[in-house]
């Protein structure tokens, strides 16, 4: 990643990009504390490419930077790649944006503790301050305020376990979380679904996709995106 690339050269801060809502949210905090990030991180795995647990592609991801006018920066890993697999990558990707200026690397987590340790122990033995702008926040405010701000997104993938499949493909809206059954977080933090962000006041343009067939296998059921044409 060249210097001219970089939209925000001043920024230290890189943002661990899934392409969900949270993600977004996550953005715009940071962005609204004056301190926008200079690059997105997203991880893909196995040889189609897809945010794991999202089963969404490359393409989208890289779609979704172009229309947030954010430069993107790409880890690969094998499917079902071990913690210590991926710890690797992750140090051997975003190593060079020290080089960069990059000090802080921020993540959209919410209130899964574990989860949040593990990520906060990784990023400072990779020698970068972590930075959690969601975290604490109320899931239910989160989620009125994405739908409200005008912001869209679509559920992308959904744990059988604990959702029903017909909820993936949806679009993530007021009706979406009135029929969210009691016990499942309204911003999907244990899991129960995951969205793609596609559009609102913080996209230069929307990015238009095409919602196809719902794909099962195992817990998950996904919802088939693409790039409309």
């Amino acid at each position: 990643m060249g210097q001219s690339e970089i939209q925000n050269p001043k920024s230290k801060i890189a943002l661990l990009w899934s392409g969900g809502k949270d993600a977004l949210l996550a953005l715009l905090a940071l962005e609204e504390t004056g301190h926008a990030p200079r690059v997105l991180v997203t991880t893909v795995a196995g040889p189609d490419e897809e945010v794991t647990m999202h089963g969404v592609g490359l393409p989208l991801i890289r779609a979704q930077a172009r229309a947030l006018r954010l430069p993107l920066v790409v880890m690969r890993q094998p499917e079902g790649a071990s913690n210590e697999k991926y710890e690797r990558l992750l140090a051997e990707t975003i190593a060079p944006l020290r080089a960069e200026g990059v000090e802080r690397v921020a993540a959209g987590d919410l209130f899964l503790e574990d989860v949040r340790a593990y990520r906060a122990d990784l990023l400072r033995r990779l020698g970068f301050e972590p930075v959690f702008p969601l975290w604490g926040k109320d899931s239910e405010t989160l989620a009125r305020r994405f739908v409200g701000g005008g912001h869209r997104a679509i559920v992308c993938s959904v744990d059988t376990e604990q959702l029903g499949a017909s909820f993936a493909g949806r679009v993530y809206d007021a009706v979406f979380l009135a029929d969210l059954p009691a016990g499942v977080d309204p911003c999907g933090e244990r899991g129960a679904f995951h969205t793609f962000a596609c559009g609102g006041p913080r996209f230069e343009e929307a990015v238009l996709i095409a919602v196809g067939g719902l794909q099962t296998g195992g817990r998950m059921a996904r919802a088939a995106l693409r790039l409309r044409q």
